[in-house]
């Protein structure tokens, strides 16, 4: 699997040629159009589900059902970095898990299209404890705004009745640069916590409290820093932490369960909004304390796709996309995603169709 920020293209047309959309030219002096290749950039989140879409095989010459002879080149960076990119037209498209209301400047003649679900788990490294750690988001906005600074604090020992945990110094992990996964966690901080609402609030790139704290760029660095610390928490995509074995959270839902982040659980918090607003967000983000979301994973959220209205490859760009939240959603599981809701879906189509030259 190709690392973070590292370009992945598929594989049939790697020449200059192809890159540059230019016209090739056989020995036998016969011209063949070459593939239109489409590239992104952006979030690490959807890193994953991009990269086996862009390494499938490709028999009849094309990786896609829908999208004849499409290549395809993403670079992650992060979701600021996606919608910069898009905003300044310098990708096809940019990949991000905030919505474009969350940046400045943002692209204001871009359509956003949710196209994969998953949720951020929350990582932690603390030698000599065996149980999954259960924790809250109250408690955990406490001990990112750097009021708890030690495991075995009071707080923490509450909601863990009879379980042995070290005194050890709490290291707070975060990201380096603007954050889709950031917005995420602190939308889910400021729905738990008054203080952290009112003095942090939700952000990409926030202002992070605390004096014992760390960074990690993209959701694989967050995972060395805390595989690499012992007394460490951090939150990464689910695929990060599950790729580099870290242990997960079981974090508390408004209705009093403590739950992993995994298909059932994600899939239960979707179904608070399967609609977009009229410009695509989506939020499901703590779902309410009903029958209906009790086992909902508190964290969970859809990522877009970013477009402009009038694109340069309009033809490419719709027929990528519609393979993306239709035939794509096939590969949505193992790369730990959950497959998009047919509300989510159908709006997609409609707003794909909407994409002009």
């Amino acid at each position: 699997m190709p690392k973070n920020g590292m370009l992945v293209r598929i594989t049939l047309a790697l020449a200059a040629a192809a890159a540059l959309g230019t016209v090739a030219v056989t020995a036998a002096g016969a011209a063949q159009t070459s593939n239109p290749t489409l590239v992104g950039a952006g979030s690490t989140f959807v890193q994953p589900l991009i990269n086996t879409w862009t390494q499938l095989p490709n028999p009849g010459g094309s990786p896609f059902t829908s999208a004849k002879n499409i290549d395809v080149t993403y670079g992650g960076g992060g979701s600021g970095a996606g919608v910069s990119a898009i905003t300044n037209g310098t990708v096809d498209f940019g990949a991000s898990d905030a919505p474009l209301s969350a940046f400045n400047p943002t692209c204001a003649a871009c359509y956003q299209i949710p196209w994969a679900l998953s949720g951020t788990a929350v990582i932690y490294r603390i030698d000599g404890l065996t149980p999954k750690l259960r924790m809250s988001g109250a408690v955990l906005a406490k001990i990112y705004l750097g009021q708890i600074t030690f495991w075995d604090a009071a707080p923490i020992k509450l909601l863990n009745p009879g379980v042995s945990i070290p005194h050890t110094p709490i290291t707070t992990v975060h990201r380096d640069s603007s954050s889709g996964t950031t917005y995420n966690f602190t939308d889910f901080l400021s729905s738990a916590s008054t203080p952290w609402k009112n003095t942090v609030g939700k952000s990409t790139f926030p202002s992070w409290p605390g004096s014992n704290t760390a960074q990690g760029h993209g959701s694989s660095g967050i995972a060395a820093a805390v595989a690499n610390t012992n007394g460490a928490v951090g939150y990464v995509d689910v695929y990060y932490g599950v790729t580099a074995h870290l242990d997960f959270m079981k974090m508390k839902n408004k209705a009093g369960n403590y739950l992993l982040p995994n298909a059932v659980t994600i899939a239960a918090a979707s179904k608070i909004d399967t609609t977009p607003s009229a410009v695509g967000e989506l939020s499901i983000v703590n779902p309410p304390n009903t029958a209906a979301y009790a086992k909902a994973y508190p964290i969970s959220t859809y990522t877009y796709v970013d477009v402009r209205q009038a694109s340069n490859q309009p033809v490419a760009v719709k027929a990528f996309l519609l393979w993306a939240v239709t035939t794509g959603q096939t590969y949505a599981a193992q790369n730990i995603f959950v497959p998009l809701p047919f509300g989510v879906v159908s709006w997609d189509k409609q707003r794909i169709s909407q994409i002009h030259g």
